[in-house]
């Protein structure tokens, strides 16, 4: 995507609307530890954050450290995830990260994304929300939400994940990364549906590309 000086103006305003419009953004997952988000993140994957703290409520009160649960099985852990979809995968995944983190990081998660990508059922997405949501560092991690309302509204143009997430880094100043994430998937559940879109109501639908392309023609 070549961003030009208008399109610079245009994604500036649009961040400065979400701003405004979703305050003191952050994750809708529970979790207090960098490891209970790490699970918890893994959890979403084709299932809803509010889906994954329900499952979360129970089992973090009873294992919530990779020593934990390392020493599981896999029916012990599944019984506590079972509705998040795709558990079994899942379950095998979250145990075998446990165990690593436990034999090479001593139970701690690590703060790299060479690291994390490393580990079982961990990809670059999970990866990013880990760094930016636990431990701070700038990221910005590109789900469904954000691959779909993003190259809708013209903050990128791209036709896969990756190519999105380096555009969002390239129109978006860094410190606002992490918030900027937040900021468009909270617009993308609320407003920004993927079939029934909210036009009407939308704060950026004056910024919108895809809007705005349709205005045009309706006129």
């Amino acid at each position: 995507m070549r961003t030009t000086k208008h399109d610079k103006e245009r994604i500036k305003k649009v961040l400065q609307l979400l701003s405004v419009e979703y305050p003191s953004p952050k994750s809708e997952l529970d979790f207090t530890t960098p490891f209970e988000l790490l699970v918890a993140t893994m959890l979403s994957a084709q299932c809803t954050d509010k889906q994954v703290n329900k499952c979360t409520a129970v089992l973090f009160q009873k294992y919530n450290t990779a020593e934990q649960i390392a020493a599981l099985n896999e029916d012990e852990l599944s019984q506590y995830i079972k509705s998040c979809g795709l558990y079994q995968t899942k379950c095998r995944n979250i145990i075998n990260t446990s165990r690593i983190l436990v034999e090479k990081y001593g139970g701690e998660v690590p703060k790299t994304r060479d690291e994390l990508v490393l580990l079982p059922g961990v990809g670059r997405k999970t990866a990013n929300v880990v760094l930016s949501n636990a431990f701070g560092v700038p990221a910005i991690a590109v789900d469904t939400h954000v691959f779909r309302v993003s190259n809708r509204i013209g903050l990128a143009k791209a036709k896969n994940v990756l190519d999105t997430e380096k555009q969002l880094m390239n129109n978006i100043p860094e410190q606002d990364w992490g918030d900027a994430h937040h900021w468009i998937i909270f617009h993308g559940r609320r407003v920004c549906s993927a079939k029934n879109p909210k036009c009407e109501t939308c704060v950026i639908k004056e910024f919108c590309k895809e809007y705005l392309s349709k205005t045009k023609c309706n006129s």
